[in-house]
C-alpha cells in the first residue's frame, strides 16, 4: 500500500506578510485545466491538487500532490499522493467532496495507460487517505483527465468524465454508485471525425451535468463551441430538446447547440464553464485570429476571450477581453486563460500579456519584460461592456490559469500558476492566491490613496473613491463601498457605524463634507473609531 506523504510548512505570505503579496500555497506545481475540481474549500480547508516538477527538489519530480490550507489559521500541509507518478500537468488530479466528510480524488497519466487511478481520504482529513486504488474502462482505453459530479437525484451517483475509453479519444464517462469506492464503465459522449472534442463540464449538483466541447483540438481543426445538458439519462440541446441517451452519445459534435461558428482565421477552444444561480450555464473560451494557412510554431500571435451565456432562450456570444500571445512555440492555441466565478455570471478573471481592453504589449514596470497578469472583470449588462482591474501588476514572471474555487461560508479562493511554463512537461511555477471573503484581511489589496480620487477592487469587495477642492475650506470627501456588487448605502449603515475592509476600517458618515464610507474625513482628519456600530458585511 502507498502511504500518503505528509510535509508541514510555514506559509511564506499570508496574513502576517506583504499584505500586497499572494500567499504561496505550493512553491512546485502545475495543472491542466482539463480536469476539475482542481481545488475545493471542505470544512474551512482548501485544497488544491497539482503535479511537481521538481526544479528545486528532483525527489518530488512527477510527484501527484494535496496542499491543505487552513483559511481560519494560515497552517499550511502538503501531502503526497503519488510518489514520481509522471511529470506532465495533464496528470493533475480532481477532487470530489462525499457527503459522508470524505474526500475522493482521481488522477491518470497523459494517455499512455487504460486506467485511473484513485484514493479516499479519512472523514473530515484531507491530510491522510487510503491506499491507491485503480479502474480500468476498458483494456484498450488510453486515458487522460478526470472530472467528478456527484448527482443527489440519482441517489448520489458519481460521473467521471474522462477522454479515451477504448483507445478513441473521445470524451467518455464511467461511473459509481457507492461514492467512488467501485466503478462501471459508461461509454462514449461525444463521436467527432475530428478525433479530440475538447471539454468543460458544470452541474447543478443534483441532476443535471453541462459540457461545453469543441470539434477537436484547435491545431487540428477550424473549431467552433457547442452546448449540451445530461439529465435523468439524456443528453440534451440548450434549449431541453432530447438527442439520446448518454450511453449512447452523439454521433457527431454538431448535433448540439452552437454558439460560436469557427473559421480558418477564428479557431476556438474550450476554457471554463459555470452555472448561474437559475442554473443556467455562462461560458468563457479563446479564439485564436488571423492565423489561418499559417504552419505550426509561426501563429498564436492574436488571442482573444470571448463570453457566452444562455439567458433560457438563445446564447448570448461576445468578446470578452484580448488574451495576448501564445505561451509557447508549438501549443499556438495555448493563453493564460480565464476563470469564471461559480454563481456570479458578472465577474471573470484573466490572465493575459495584453491590455485586456485594446490589446496593447504589457511591459512590466520592474524589469523591462512582457510577462501575463492577472486581470479582474466585471460586467452590469449581462456581459455585453466590462470593467478590467489588475490583480497582479509588474511582475517579474508570468501568472497563469487562474481558478476560482466554489465558495463556503462566503469564502472561496482565487488561485493562480506563477513563474515560466515552457511545454506541459517542462515548468517552473509556483501554486499562489488569494482567499475572497467578508473577514479577514485580502492580500490583494492595494491601498487608498486619500488624497487623489479612485476606483478600488479587492475580492468582493468594490470602493469608488472621490476627493475634490483639496485643502481648501471647499474640500469634499465621497465614498460608494460595495461587497458583493450589492452597495452599502444608507438602507444597511447609519451615520458613525464602522466596517472592517481589505482597506481599512471605514465609517459611514452623512455632513456636508463627508459622504459615504470613508477611511479618513475631510483634511485628513482620523474616523471616529468609538462612535458607531461595527458591522458586518451582508450575507447572500
Amino acid at each position: 500500500m502507498m502511504e500518503a506523504r505528509l510535509v508541514l510548512l510555514v506559509c511564506v505570505a499570508g496574513f502576517g506578510a506583504d499584505p500586497n503579496a499572494p500567499i504561496v500555497f505550493n512553491d512546485d506545481g502545475g495543472w491542466c485545466w482539463f480536469q476539475d475540481e482542481r481545488a475545493i474549500i471542505r470544512e474551512g480547508k482548501l485544497i488544491i491538487g497539482t503535479v511537481a516538477a521538481g526544479r528545486n527538489d528532483p525527489s518530488r519530480r512527477g510527484d501527484i500532490e494535496v496542499t491543505v490550507y487552513d483559511l481560519a489559521s494560515g497552517a499550511r500541509n502538503r501531502v503526497e499522493l503519488h510518489d514520481r507518478f509522471q511529470l506532465d500537468d495533464h496528470d493533475s488530479p480532481a477532487f470530489l467532496a462525499r457527503p459522508d466528510g470524505r474526500i475522493l480524488v482521481l488522477y491518470a497519466k497523459h494517455g499512455p495507460e487504460d486506467r485511473f487511478y484513485y484514493r479516499i481520504s479519512e472523514p473530515g482529513d484531507a491530510t491522510r487517505w487510503g491506499p491507491v486504488r485503480t479502474y480500468a474502462p476498458s483494456t484498450s482505453t488510453r486515458l487522460t483527465y478526470s472530472n467528478l459530479f456527484l448527482l443527489t437525484a440519482e441517489k448520489d451517483r458519481i460521473y467521471d468524465f474522462f477522454r479515451g475509453l477504448n483507445g478513441k479519444s473521445k470524451p467518455s464517462y464511467a461511473y459509481s454508485d457507492d461514492l467512488g469506492e467501485t466503478w462501471k464503465t459508461g461509454g462514449i459522449v461525444i463521436q467527432s471525425p475530428a478525433a479530440r472534442p475538447y471539454v468543460r463540464y458544470a452541474s447543478n449538483g443534483v441532476d443535471t451535468i453541462h459540457l461545453v466541447y469543441t470539434e477537436g483540438h484547435p491545431r487540428d481543426f477550424d473549431n467552433s463551441v457547442y452546448h449540451i445538458f445530461y439529465r435523468t439519462g439524456m443528453l440534451h440541446r440548450s434549449d431541453g430538446s432530447p438527442i439520446r441517451r448518454i450511453e449512447e452519445g452523439l454521433r457527431a459534435p454538431d448535433e448540439g447547440t452552437r454558439f460560436f461558428q469557427g473559421d480558418p482565421d477564428h479557431v476556438a477552444w474550450t476554457t471554463d464553464v459555470e452555472l448561474d444561480k437559475e442554473g443556467r450555464p455562462y461560458v468563457v473560451y479563446t479564439v485564436q485570429v488571423g492565423s489561418a494557412k499559417l504552419p505550426s510554431r509561426q501563429g498564436g500571435n492574436d488571442h482573444r476571450f470571448r463570453y457566452a451565456r444562455w439567458d433560457g432562450k438563445a446564447w448570448r456570444d461576445v468578446q470578452l477581453a484580448y488574451a495576448g500571445t501564445r505561451l509557447y512555440a508549438g501549443e499556438d492555441d495555448y493563453t493564460g486563460l480565464a476563470a469564471l466565478v461559480p454563481g456570479d455570471p458578472d465577474t471573470v478573471y484573466i490572465s493575459t500579456d495584453a491590455d485586456p481592453r485594446d490589446g496593447t504589449a504589457l511591459k512590466s514596470g520592474a524589469d523591462g519584460e512582457r510577462h501575463r497578469e492577472i486581470f479582474r472583470g466585471t460586467t452590469a449588462d449581462g456581459g455585453s461592456t466590462w470593467t478590467w482591474t489588475a490583480v497582479t501588476k509588474d511582475s517579474t514572471a508570468d501568472n497563469l490559469r487562474p481558478i476560482v474555487t466554489k465558495g463556503e461560508k462566503g469564502r472561496s479562493a482565487l488561485l493562480w500558476l506563477r513563474g515560466r511554463l515552457r511545454a506541459y512537461t517542462d515548468y517552473d511555477l509556483e501554486v499562489v492566491g488569494i482567499i475572497l471573503g467578508p473577514s479577514g484581511p485580502t492580500p490583494s489589496a492595494k491601498a487608498v490613496d486619500t488624497k487623489a480620487s479612485g476606483t478600488y477592487v479587492s475580492g468582493p469587495w468594490a470602493y469608488d473613491y472621490r476627493i475634490s477642492a483639496i485643502g481648501t475650506r471647499s474640500e469634499r470627501r465621497a465614498g460608494i463601498l460595495s461587497y458583493g456588487g450589492k452597495v452599502l448605502d444608507a438602507d444597511f449603515a447609519r451615520p458613525l457605524d464602522r466596517i472592517r475592509t481589505p482597506w481599512g476600517m471605514m465609517q459611514f458618515r452623512r455632513s456636508q463634507y463627508d459622504q459615504g464610507w470613508l477611511l479618513k474625513l475631510t483634511y485628513d482628519r482620523p474616523i471616529e473609531m468609538d462612535k458607531g456600530r461595527l458591522l458586518q458585511p451582508p450575507k447572500g
